[in-house]
């Protein structure tokens, strides 16, 4: 392949975790790159899975810019990002001649706090609730091998607890304790759960909803996953642009 040595016009690649069991379901990410494409954020956009199909490397090829931003649709900078997907990008970029920058994953953006607290406080409303007398729950995947995941949740509570909008904000992992059940126990009135996570695999699916149909209340909800909000796209949208700008050579 001949590559120009531009930036503009360039491909944005959405890449997730993906699932490969059987009946997994990875449409949200392709509706979202659908979203991202009719907005014509880049000149092709095109998505892959670390697990699913197609693979980051099956995505790359299907691209025909020289040019490719990824975009990780993930909640934290972790194992997933920093190594993995690193090395999947690089082993691509041996085969072929294109240029590939990697921007920060969705969690870290600061935009996601107040699109949380947005959603949560229309979940709120829906239901005839006041968000100031409603706790909101960020539940996230956790790791017992690196805190990536603790930490960018806690973050994220952290900053939508500052727009003062909820009785309270908190955090619960899925790979470490307390659980959800007792993270909540002394949790009185009405709870928001939110999935902190990229797209409606095991655990942003179905692992979230079996946790908050176990406890039983009628006044605990789950919204999300987060990745599947619309606003996501404008948030993918204005980090991409942004990159963009900052890398294209001045006249």
């Amino acid at each position: 392949m001949t590559c120009e040595t531009r930036i503009s016009p360039f491909a944005l690649l959405l890449t997730a975790h993906g699932e490969r069991r059987a009946n997994a379901d990875n449409h949200g990410v392709a509706r979202l790159a659908g979203r991202l494409a009719a907005a014509a954020v880049s000149a092709e956009v095109g998505f892959g899975f670390i697990k699913g199909a197609p693979s980051i490397d099956e995505a790359i090829r299907a691209l025909a810019s020289c040019h490719i931003v990824v975009y990780p649709l993930f909640l934290a900078d972790g194992y997933f990002t920093r190594v993995v997907l690193l090395r999947l990008v690089q082993q691509a970029v041996h085969q072929d001649a294109r240029t590939i920058s990697i921007l920060p994953p969705l969690g870290l953006e600061p935009a996601l706090a107040d699109l949380i607290a947005d959603e949560a406080a229309a979940a709120a409303r829906s239901r005839a609730l006041s968000p100031s007398e409603t706790t909101v729950v960020l539940l996230a995947h956790g790791s017992t091998n690196e805190e990536a995941s603790r930490i960018a949740a806690e973050r994220l509570a952290d900053r939508v607890q500052l727009r003062r909008d909820f009785r309270n904000t908190q955090t619960v992992l899925l790979e470490e304790g307390p659980s959800l059940a007792e993270a909540i126990a002394g949790t009185r009135g009405p709870i928001i759960v939110v999935g902190l996570f990229a797209g409606e695999g095991m655990h942003g699916s179905d692992d979230a909803k079996r946790l908050v149909a176990e406890l039983g209340r009628d006044d605990i909800f789950l919204v999300g996953p987060v990745g599947m909000f619309a606003g996501v796209e404008a948030i993918v949208a204005a980090a991409v642009t942004k990159s963009c700008q900052l890398q294209r050579p001045q006249p």
